[in-house]
């Protein structure tokens, strides 16, 4: 397990958080066995009753399957929550130092979003965890919505604010530096509403109630498009100063932000889909499903190719992932598109494929297209193991890297 250092306070880098955002990534890679793989009939997502069901009686490797997917998602959850609890507590100290409030007045303002982005993860984990371990959380859980939506809400105004205030210095006194801006770094709050709005789906896409419904789906819609804008401002104004001055070696890994935003928003599209189905009559068909995971698939394997070239030209394996490299808070961005094609893999071959009826489901053609999902899954483990271990087995971290301004 982690050593964890304490009391960094200006060694200590917001983006630390997205090491517990990683970890909660690969919760969800794990729930996609279980929400795939075995069967739910009566509600959407496969709860506690259906595995045991399952399991008792699937064949072999059903249930191997089933017994990994229990494991990975209580170990990296567990590893998420400690993760999360860390940051908050070295956050707290960081809060009062010298480089915060330098950080506060520089374009690194908006790392401090990474703060709501990994309290909108945790819940979505917390939800999981309960699915999956909870007997009987489904015969409550319209109760739980409204408790869901109000909390996601709380998250959103956090998010909301502090992205207002770097808005608001910038807009009254300026001081955005556009030439340190050469990188996508400015996407993270996009990333951050794109994770509320997929939480407050979740919602939508379950409740049989029409109110917690609506409420789901325009407070989702809301947030949808926030990122989205947020997102298309942050990455033109990031590549016209990437082109011009060159991509800053250590943020080299925010070129690939993009992709677990696409996840994310395409999870939060066809959970908003299914809820407009459920309760207000509205068809979305397997057609149009196939069509925008394919193309959002697409998209995800261009921004890959281009961001692993560029990482290969700034030689950024070496000088921040291995042992003897430098120590950047920002290699932890590369867990988060990893795992976002993993889970875009998945939805893609069964909402996808499966859904339009291409290929048959756990036939060979379903394997092959399904491996790169495990393949990607697998990869993102070892990097993570990788990563904790170079940043956790010692107190010996980096203060924030001026270059991911």
């Amino acid at each position: 397990m982690l050593s964890m250092p304490k009391n960094l306070k200006e060694r200590y880098a917001p983006l630390y958080f997205l090491a517990s955002v990683g970890a909660g990534g690969l919760v969800v890679t794990f729930f996609m066995y279980l929400m795939f793989w075995v069967p739910h009939p009566g509600q959407p997502v496969p709860v506690f009753e259906d595995i045991v069901r399952a399991y008792a009686s699937a064949n072999m490797p059903l249930q191997i399957a089933i017994t990994i997917a229990l494991m990975g998602i209580a170990l990296l959850a567990i590893l998420h929550f400690r993760l999360l609890a860390w940051n908050l507590r070295e956050y707290s100290k960081f809060r009062e130092t010298e480089a915060f409030r330098k950080l506060k007045n520089s374009n690194a303002e908006t790392q401090l979003i990474a703060l709501p982005l990994t309290l909108a993860m945790a819940v979505n984990v917390a939800f999981i965890v309960g699915l999956v371990f909870v007997p009987g959380l489904w015969s409550i859980v319209e109760f739980l919505f409204p408790a869901a939506i109000a909390t996601f809400a709380l998250i959103g105004l956090l998010a909301l604010n502090l992205f207002g205030k770097f808005l608001a210095r910038i807009f009254a006194a300026g001081g955005f530096d556009q030439r340190a801006n050469n990188s996508f770094a400015q996407v993270l709050p996009a990333f951050a509403f794109a994770m509320i709005s997929v939480g407050f789906a979740a919602p939508a896409a379950l409740s049989q109630s029409k109110i917690i419904v609506g409420v789901g789906v325009a407070l989702a819609g809301f947030f949808f498009i926030a990122a989205v804008l947020i997102a298309l401002v942050a990455a033109v104004i990031g590549l016209n100063s990437i082109l011009q001055n060159g991509l800053a070696a250590e943020a080299a890994p925010t070129l690939l932000v993009i992709i677990p935003l696409l996840t994310v928003l395409g999870i939060a599209s066809l959970r908003i889909n299914h809820g407009m189905h459920t309760q207000f009559d509205m068809h979305f068909d397997t057609a149009h499903n196939f069509v925008m995971l394919g193309g959002l698939l697409a998209v995800q394997l261009l921004i890959a190719l281009v961001g692993w070239n560029a990482l290969k030209a700034k030689n950024y394996v070496a000088s921040f992932l291995s042992q003897e490299g430098q120590k950047s808070a920002g290699a932890y961005a590369l867990v988060c598109p990893g795992v976002a094609l993993s889970v875009m893999v998945h939805f893609f071959v069964n909402k996808g494929l499966v859904g339009a009826g291409l290929i048959a489901k756990f036939g060979v053609a379903y394997w092959a297209f399904t491996l790169p999902a495990l393949a990607f899954q697998i990869a993102m483990i070892v990097l993570v193991v990788r990563l904790n271990k170079q940043h956790f087995s010692t107190t010996k971290i980096l203060p924030h890297p001026a270059a991911a301004e």
